[in-house]
């Protein structure tokens, strides 16, 4: 007898998936609000000189970075120009305060409400974060001739269009997180990195079509290696074996009953929070020296020096600098955000209040001990594995020599990280009604 036909495993699961009308309608909230935002990314603000914008970010690599973030829409100078970057912004301002304003601390200790009031504090912050960043890129654009000379009032116009487009955008996201599968604001990064990686595949056929065809195709293997290697990192942890005991009283007499489970410890805790702050700051010399620096062709001064040295498309040997460097902070913040998050999640406490122990670890202080230094360990992989992704580009480049495409390794770490967390969340719900999911 002829064995019976199945569909492929991710079809199945995406039909599955669909045939739940619970599941169905997550989905397509997702998709529907995905849409509006991309929409929101097309209205742009009045006044704008568009080729000369598109030169500017063609040349200014952490413009280039904050349009990551704001999927295209600054490209355009659209309302929703800055995304949901002031937000992130403030999110990471705040995971720094919590273990060093007791205020913030004790919040955090208080549960779900304790950290529904540090969310809010997080939105008011985000006002005020989105009104800086919004003016100073105005100013920054007047300054390169891509605006024109604004009086204050469109000026503040534009920038409260701005606040409230980095506002709906954030809110649109919190709707997502709500009714829809993923978590919202990641997946409106996502949206908008996947939108831009159609501009990625017409510069693929660019450098095929001048002759590039070896470079082009190393180049992709590169890529593909490097989506395998995040997949790996991003999925990989170590298991800290813990056993539970606990008294019952049933029938008069007490009983006590044990059962073990374990603790998944990340080798990337940090997640791509290290890369945006590595590449913050490394380009950050090179965009203040722009002010300063002489005109193209005018003798070149200690600004356009620094510029030089601070440039990503910098060719040897003053890309090693910067490449170098970037690799350095990177495992530098990596170490830090790690440390940070894991004192905030507090594990050997929650562990003794909930009666359980590493087997042949003393509970408090020793298992403290021993689960810093369990992290400290594994953060080194992930701390170079972050590193290596950060200055893949400059290998992608060097190796294939293509200067048209521009590989980005922290919109692969946030596509990948995404598409993974979205799959186990529809797992989790196609698992609770016994359907195969995604991962086997």
């Amino acid at each position: 007898m002829r064995p019976r036909q199945t569909k492929p495993r991710l079809l199945q699961a995406m039909i599955d998936a669909f045939s739940l009308p619970d599941l169905r309608r997550r989905i397509l909230i997702t998709l529907g609000i995905l849409i509006v935002f991309r929409f929101v990314a097309h209205v742009p603000l009045p006044g704008v000189d568009l080729g000369a914008l598109k030169e500017l970010f063609d040349s200014n690599a952490l413009l280039g970075m904050l349009d990551m973030f704001s999927g295209g829409a600054m490209r355009r100078l659209s309302v929703a120009a800055m995304g949901v970057y002031p937000y992130i912004t403030s999110s990471i301002i705040m995971t720094l305060l919590v273990p060093v304003i007791p205020q913030l601390r004790a919040l955090s200790q208080e549960g779900e409400s304790g950290r529904d009031k540090i969310n809010r504090i997080t939105h008011w912050l985000t006002v005020p974060m989105a009104a800086m960043q919004g003016y100073g890129q105005l100013i920054y654009l007047q300054s390169q001739g891509v605006l024109g000379s604004a009086a204050a009032l469109p000026m503040a116009s534009m920038v409260i269009s701005m606040i409230a487009g980095t506002m709906f955008c954030v809110w649109l996201g919190e709707r997502i997180t709500e009714y829809g599968i993923g978590n919202g604001i990641s997946i409106i990064i996502f949206g908008g990195i996947v939108a831009g990686y159609w501009q990625t595949t017409g510069q693929v056929f660019i450098a095929a079509g001048q002759g590039q065809w070896l470079g082009t195709v190393v180049y992709v293997i590169i890529a593909l290696l490097t989506t395998v290697l995040i997949v790996i990192f991003t999925e990989a942890h170590r298991r800290i074996p813990v056993q539970y005991s606990r008294s019952v009283f049933r029938g008069g007499r007490m009983y006590r009953q044990s059962g073990s489970t374990h603790i998944p410890l990340r080798v990337n805790t940090a997640g791509m929070i290290p890369l945006i702050f590595a590449m913050s700051l490394v380009i950050f010399p090179g965009t203040v020296a722009s002010y300063f620096a002489a005109p193209q062709g005018a003798d070149p001064n200690f600004a356009n020096q620094i510029m030089a040295w601070f440039s990503p498309s910098a060719a040897l040997p003053m890309g090693l600098f910067y490449w170098g460097l970037n690799f350095l902070l990177v495992v530098g913040f990596a170490f830090f955000y790690t440390l940070i998050i894991f004192e905030q999640q507090d594990l050997p406490g929650t562990l003794q209040r909930q009666g359980g122990f590493i087997p042949g670890i003393r509970p408090g202080p020793h298992t403290k001990e021993y689960l810093d230094g369990v992290i400290k360990h594994i953060t080194w992989a992930g701390a170079l594995f972050l590193a290596v992704v950060a200055i893949m580009p400059f290998f992608a480049r060097e190796i294939s020599n293509v200067q048209v495409i521009q590989l980005s390794s922290m919109g692969l770490l946030i596509v990948v990280g995404v598409v993974l967390d979205t799959m186990k969340q529809i797992e989790a719900q196609l698992v609770m009604r016994r359907y195969e999911g995604f991962i086997k």
